[in-house]
C-alpha cells in the first residue's frame, strides 16, 4: 500500500496484518480520487474509521489542509499514528482513538466542519445511514461537502439521505465507492 499522488506520493504505508481493517487498495484509491477531484486546495477532512489512515494521508498529500483520522481499535491507531509520522507533516493530522458516535460528538464540540469525509467501517458492521445522518444532524458538513462511502458491492445506498444527495455509485470488484454531496 502507498500514497498514489501528491507530496508524498511512492511512500509506502503499514497496514495491519489481520483481518480486523482492510485497507482500501492502491487501485480503488486511485479511482476513487479521480472521481472526486485529484487535487485539493485547503479542504478539511474527515477519515471516520480511519483504518492505516490511508484515505486521510492521500487527501492531504493531495492538498487537503488537514486531516482527523477516527479509530477505535488501538492497534490500528498505532498503525495510522505510523503512517502520520511518516509524512513528516503531523501536524495536519489529528487522531482521536474513539468510537465513531464519540468522535462525532467530539467534533460538534470543536466546531469542526468538514469539506470531504470517508466513511469505510467495517462491512459486517455497516453504519453509513446513521452516520451520515449524524454528520449532517450535528451540523458537521460545509456546504457542498462530498462523503464518500465504501461498501461491499451488493449494498446500494439510498439516492438521497437528509440534505446529501448522491452524485456518484461505481462497483470495483467486491467494493462499492458511493459519493453524496451536501445539498443543505
Amino acid at each position: 500500500m502507498r500514497v498514489i499522488a501528491g507530496n508524498y506520493r511512492k511512500m509506502a504505508l503499514k497496514s495491519l496484518a489481520n483481518d480486523v481493517t482492510r485497507p482500501t487498495t492502491d487501485k480503488i484509491k486511485e479511482s476513487l480520487f479521480n472521481m472526486i477531484g485529484p487535487y485539493f486546495t485547503d479542504e478539511q477532512v474527515l477519515d471516520l474509521y480511519s483504518g492505516s489512515g490511508a484515505l486521510a494521508i492521500e487527501a492531504v498529500s493531495r492538498g487537503a489542509k488537514r486531516a482527523v483520522c477516527v479509530e477505535k481499535y488501538y492497534p490500528a491507531m498505532k498503525i495510522i499514528q505510523e503512517n502520520i509520522r511518516l509524512t513528516k507533516d503531523e501536524q495536519k493530522f489529528v487522531t482521536l482513538k474513539q468510537s465513531a458516535e464519540k468522535a462525532l460528538l467530539q467534533l460538534l464540540q470543536n466546531e469542526e466542519l468538514f469539506d470531504l469525509v470517508f466513511l469505510d467501517p467495517p462491512y459486517a458492521k455497516q453504519t453509513i445511514l446513521r452516520d451520515i445522518n449524524q454528520l449532517s444532524d450535528l451540523g458537521l458538513l460545509a456546504q457542498e461537502a462530498l462523503v464518500i462511502c465504501e461498501t461491499d458491492k451488493d449494498v446500494n445506498l439510498p439516492e438521497e439521505t437528509q440534505a446529501l444527495r448522491r452524485i456518484r455509485s461505481q462497483v470495483y470488484g467486491i467494493t462499492r465507492i458511493t459519493i453524496y454531496r451536501n445539498e443543505a
